[in-house]
């Protein structure tokens, strides 16, 4: 017998993977602030991205909780609490969530849902965690680069772009200002780290 949706766990865990994923694109929106402050814009702009990513996921859960409108759900759960000043510390703490979502809480709460009868949410929550795979490895490469002062240089030539005019620069070390539009080099990420090149990231 099909369990009823405003009875079920999926409920309530879809109710927790909307808070998580609000509260994401908070801590990210925040995170970009502290970025920009210290002059990486670019980093900051990464945020961003994920942050906008994040509000995705929320609205996807919230469209799947439309069963439940008009009522309150109350649930339990432990959110973190990444409040630093060091850009690598939030970008550390940013792939420790996006891959404890990934190996632990959603496919945990969609193996519930295909228990309980509701394909389309569990579908949701291993498509989802999918997704939070490739925003922990992005989280964790611009934090190994800055950690070994890489961001900026490289042994070998390599490529970066401008994310305020789009000039791509080739050599070893990015200059201080863009040679096109004359931005400072926190607008330079590196060419494969650039959001539009996203797939390339991922081959």
């Amino acid at each position: 017998m099909a369990i009823n949706f405003n009875e079920s766990r999926t409920k309530e865990n879809l109710m927790r993977a909307f808070a998580g994923e609000s509260q994401a694109r908070n801590r990210y929106t925040i995170a970009a602030r502290t970025a920009q402050k210290q002059g990486m814009y670019a980093v900051s702009q990464i945020f961003l991205f994920t942050a906008d990513q994040e509000r995705a996921h929320a609205e996807r859960y919230y469209e799947l909780l439309k069963k439940s409108a008009g009522e309150t759900i109350r649930i339990d759960g432990g959110y973190p609490v990444d409040h630093f000043d060091s850009v690598e510390k939030l970008l550390r703490s940013a792939e420790h969530n996006e891959l404890e979502e990934y190996d632990n809480v959603y496919p945990a709460f969609g193996n519930i849902a295909k228990e309980e009868g509701f394909i389309e949410e569990a579908t949701a929550f291993y498509q989802i965690a999918e997704i939070e795979k490739v925003h922990a490895e992005r989280f964790g490469k611009i934090a190994m680069l800055l950690e070994n002062n890489r961001y900026y240089e490289s042994p070998e030539e390599e490529e970066w772009m401008c994310l305020n005019c789009g000039h791509i620069f080739h050599g070893r070390l990015v200059p201080n200002v863009c040679p096109v539009c004359h931005y400072e080099k926190g607008y330079f990420i590196p060419a494969d780290l650039a959001p539009f090149l996203e797939h390339e990231f991922l081959k």
